[in-house]
């Protein structure tokens, strides 16, 4: 059992870059921590971690060894949980990533039914617009909106989103509405740029099966989906969204949609996994019911 949670207390603190950080989330004293990690240390004869008085890293070795912890532990869970037919009884924690836009307005609003019918399990959200490491972060899976990069991970399509073009009334109120997106010269578009290092200001639509550009104007670049809508609500431009987190601007009337016949293509979103022979049984319930929730919004 000492090894277990050896195993355990080390890859917690591998992911957290901390050993107080650590303790804290498992309950535990600090020196509890910090003697576990090295008891594993001299068992294993390598230094698994780096240390420095802010934070700790994976050493090469520390590296391998966390991914093989991961899937050791993963095996044991699913092991525990192959015969368990009560949903309150499977428990464990599940590190999970997704767009802060999906975080807010589907999977939060909705979290209390999965949690109340599995209510032993813990879930960590992390909900950024930048894209972390499934692997080195110990992430069990995240989700991603666009096409996907050959990256080793496993990937479970969800489906597409469709994009919206919209513009707030104020907005097209100024500077009237377009019918065609060769108009858009005498507009200007909200860019989005998660690294704020790219300013475009392309509108994309698909004209039969062909994708086409065409450049506006515009003046400002934002790097969080949240605030890329509200600052279309605010006037500063047109924006290519889809319409998960932009519904309830669309319902009170804040934002319109227009160019109907100009869209840009529906957007695929992916679950995303770490490439394991055996995936938990809690992360597998977790993904069918982010894949469920998910049906009402994807073609």
């Amino acid at each position: 059992m000492d090894k277990i949670q050896s195993m355990q207390v080390f890859v917690r603190v591998a992911e957290l870059n901390n050993f107080t950080r650590a303790a804290e989330s498992l309950g535990l004293p600090k020196g509890s921590v910090s003697r576990l990690v090295q008891q594993l240390e001299t068992r294993m004869a390598t230094r698994l971690l780096h240390r420095s008085t802010r934070r700790v890293q994976l050493t090469q070795d520390g590296q391998v060894f966390y991914e093989r912890c991961k899937e050791l532990l993963a095996n044991m869970d699913e092991l525990e949980s192959m015969f368990q037919s009560n949903p309150a009884m499977i428990s464990g924690r599940l590190r999970v990533d997704m767009p802060l836009t999906m975080a807010t307005h589907l999977v939060l609003p909705r979290l209390t039914e999965f949690l109340n019918r599995y209510p032993a399990l813990e879930i960590e959200l992390s909900s950024t617009d930048h894209r972390v490491d499934v692997v080195r972060e110990g992430f069990d899976c995240v989700i991603r909106v666009g096409h996907l990069k050959d990256s080793g991970l496993i990937a479970r399509p969800l489906g597409h989103l469709s994009v919206l073009n919209c513009a707030s009334p104020g907005y097209l109120e100024r500077y009237g509405t377009p019918d065609h997106p060769d108009q858009l010269s005498q507009h200007a578009m909200v860019n989005y740029d998660h690294a704020l290092g790219n300013r475009s200001n392309d509108f994309l639509y698909l004209d039969g099966k062909e994708l086409k550009t065409v450049k506006s104007g515009g003046s400002i670049t934002v790097n969080s989906t949240e605030t890329y809508a509200v600052a279309c609500v605010a006037g500063l431009g047109i924006i290519q969204v889809p319409i998960l987190g932009i519904g309830t601007y669309l319902t009170s009337g804040q934002l319109v949609s227009i160019l109907p016949k100009f869209r840009a293509p529906p957007m695929p979103v992916s679950l995303v996994y770490p490439h394991r022979r055996h995936v938990s049984r809690r992360v597998k319930i977790f993904m069918d019911w982010l894949s469920d929730i998910m049906q009402g919004f994807v073609v």
